[in-house]
């Protein structure tokens, strides 16, 4: 219990509101780029047809992992990144996108799903290789 409260929780939700922040507005540009343009409708609606788009989603859900430890390794030298920091950023993040979904945002990129989740486990995992031990 002691290991689990001394992890860097409020480092971690920061890191998390960012990346989730980076997503909203990427979404958002997304979003008017569909309403203002009819090539980037058209080039949308071309990635999003299936089996093309399950793919562009969980590969923008594993990038959401990945930009999460980028964050973390770049902007808080603080932290100390292990095993534990990876499993305990997942659970903030997920949070962060349950609170995403809670905004009238579009979900172009990331949402939260299992899915999503497991791909956003496999970014931050994948990233954060160096940190396992």
């Amino acid at each position: 219990m002691y290991r689990l409260r001394s992890l860097p929780w409020r480092s971690l939700l920061e890191i998390s509101g960012i990346t989730t922040a980076i997503a909203i507005a990427l979404e958002i540009i997304i979003g008017l780029g569909v309403t203002q343009s009819a090539a980037i409708r058209e080039m949308l609606q071309f990635l999003y047809t299936p089996p093309l788009g399950m793919i562009i989603a969980l590969m923008a859900a594993v990038g959401f992992g990945v930009l999460a430890v980028y964050i973390l390794e770049r902007f808080y030298p603080q932290v100390l990144i292990n095993s534990n920091s990876l499993w305990a950023l997942v659970p903030c993040l997920a949070l962060t996108l349950w609170l995403k979904s809670l905004l009238p945002v579009p979900a172009f990129l990331v949402s939260l799903s299992y899915a999503n989740v497991v791909a956003v486990l496999v970014g931050v995992f994948w990233k954060g290789r160096p940190y396992w031990r």
